[in-house]
């Protein structure tokens, strides 16, 4: 029996167990996609590349498997670029296949020909390129395996538009890549267990991705059984219930000044799982020197160079870890338990009640009403500006996989999230958090919401302008803002075009009713929030960062 290069990769996709792919369609693959056209893959249509990669590699987030994303040539895989980045940065595994020139041609400048290899050197864990005579599901499996293992991350295949159609005899059958696993050897646990044992006033900060809901089961267990407070790294924080008693807070932008006071005195510290960059160490300040009598364990499956002074390594996930550890019951220790309840007090006091803001709707009670009335298991998205400290300040997160948020920073971010967790899992309430700014990225993905009936809810929280660039600029250059303001649309008229629902909120007490409305509509939904733009964040007022 003979088969095409295409038909084998979409058989090959099908062994290693996707059931779901996103793309915006190309001349340079359409074998590919009629290959796909008969297989049960569920093939997601977006309106950019960009939007498509971010909802791959969100994808890749929820399931722990490889996102898939196929875009075009050129003009195409450089869109797709934005969704890359984000995978590079938050550690999800991806493979985008990407349409290529034919084979003939390459090298020769032709029509939409991009150098992969060089374009996407500094963002993809490798590029590889179809070749003529490769059998295609062999490069599918490397390219698994590559964005698994280690340090995931994306993967990028050029497939050269000729060699798709490329009919191959008798082959092998279809293999799957298998995840590597590295463990702890027995030494270095027991190492662990005796500096666990002597330290007094110890902290876990946790982080990265590859959990699962077992390994966050076991990180709550070993919290419990050691008294640890268990603090999370920047949208991380998923990780740890809110709500649990050893919860000390997120270490991220706007870090709680306990918090920061807590891990730098700790006489033990556990980085499990984060690599702990820019975000979470303060500006490469915090743990990047060692304070007297601190020790430090960093727990990666890949980086643990980072620190040069850690006393102990572990080059594994931190789920082999724990499991390693066990539950075996350690000594009482009241001066440890103290620490506990003294550190979630602190998260407490940080958190519990929203400051009150300019103008008629306020953000905190906003927040406060969706902790009341969104399930546990909600997922909340988003993507970057200052209205994200919202959020992550004041809203609790209860359970693993309630939370999707671009540790790179992504403007865009969570539309095209939303709607991937939303396909992903339908039963569930899926809300995204987007400034005006950081909307109008992605904003026309509503219309693959709307098409795929991923029935979302978006909050557009509008001040009119690029909010965090604004809050620098004013800092910088008083009295000398420049290309922040925006003239935004009716976003509640966006909703109701492409059929869904749409509600404007100016006032605090608009909001409740639109939820409900927006929660029980059976359609996409966007609810346009009109922020006071002196509320540029929770506790600073606009007019006051220029001293005016």
């Amino acid at each position: 029996m003979t088969t095409t290069a295409a038909e084998r990769l979409v058989e090959s996709l099908v062994a290693h167990g996707v059931d779901r792919v996103f793309c915006v369609p190309g001349e340079s693959y359409l074998n590919v996609l009629d290959a796909l056209r008969d297989s049960n893959i569920d093939t997601i249509v977006a309106r950019h590349e960009g939007g498509a990669s971010m909802m791959a590699e969100a994808d890749g987030k929820l399931t722990g498997r490889p996102g898939v994303c196929f875009v075009t040539r050129g003009p195409g895989a450089t869109n797709a670029s934005s969704g890359l980045h984000v995978a590079e940065q938050d550690s999800t595994p991806l493979v985008l296949f990407v349409g290529q020139v034919a084979s003939d041609l390459l090298g020769r400048g032709a029509f939409q020909e991009v150098d992969y290899d060089k374009f996407y050197g500094g963002i993809a864990k490798t590029v590889i390129q179809l070749s003529n005579g490769d059998d295609v599901a062999e490069i599918v499996r490397a390219a698994f395996g590559i964005a698994c293992n280690g340090r995931p991350g994306p993967v990028v295949v050029a497939l050269p538009e000729d060699l798709q159609g490329t009919l191959r005899g008798r082959l092998p059958p279809v293999g799957r890549s298998t995840p590597v696993l590295a463990v702890p050897s027995d030494a270095d646990v027991a190492s662990l267990r005796i500096m666990l044992e002597e330290a007094e006033r110890p902290i876990a900060i946790v982080g990265g991705s590859g959990w699962s809901p077992g390994g966050v089961g076991h990180l709550q267990a070993f919290a419990e059984t050691w008294n640890f407070p268990v603090s999370v790294v920047f949208r991380r924080q998923q990780l740890f219930d809110h709500d649990h008693p050893n919860y000390a807070g997120d270490c991220g932008i706007g870090i709680n000044p306990d918090l920061k006071n807590r891990i730098e005195n700790a006489d033990l510290v556990l980085l499990l799982g984060t690599r702990f960059s820019e975000i979470p160490s303060q500006g490469y300040t915090l743990l990047e020197h060692p304070a007297d009598g601190q020790r430090l364990v960093h727990v990666h499956c890949a980086e643990c160079d980072r620190f040069a002074h850690a006393d102990l390594v572990f080059r594994c996930h931190p789920e082999q870890v724990l499991v390693a550890i066990g539950n075996e019951a350690a000594k009482p220790n009241a001066q440890r338990a103290a620490q506990v309840t003294a550190a979630h007090a602190d998260f407490e006091a940080w958190s519990a009640q929203p400051p009150r803001i300019p103008g008629s709707l306020q953000m905190g009670e906003v927040i406060q009403h969706l902790r009341a009335v969104l399930p546990d298991d909600a997922v909340i998205c988003n993507g970057a500006g200052n209205y994200t400290t919202w959020v992550h300040r004041y809203f609790r997160f209860r359970r693993f996989g309630s939370q999707l948020a671009p540790t790179s920073g992504s403007m865009g971010y969570g539309l095209p999230a939303a709607i991937a967790a939303k396909l992903r899992h339908p039963s569930r309430a899926v809300i995204c958090f987007a400034g005006d700014g950081c909307f109008q990225m992605t904003s026309q993905e509503f219309g693959t919401a709307a098409q795929h009936g991923a029935n979302v809810i978006v909050l557009v929280v509008d001040n009119g302008m690029y909010g965090t660039i604004r809050m620098h600029q004013e800092r910088r250059f008083p009295t000398r803002t420049h290309a922040t303001d925006l003239v935004n649309p009716d976003f509640a008229a966006i909703a109701r075009a492409y059929g869904g629902f749409g509600g404007t909120v100016s006032a605090t007490e608009e909001f409740a009713p639109a939820l409900q409305q927006a929660l029980t509509a059976e359609v996409p939904a966007i609810l346009h929030l009109l922020l006071d733009p002196e509320a540029i964040t929770p506790e600073t007022r606009l007019s006051a960062l220029a001293g005016r």
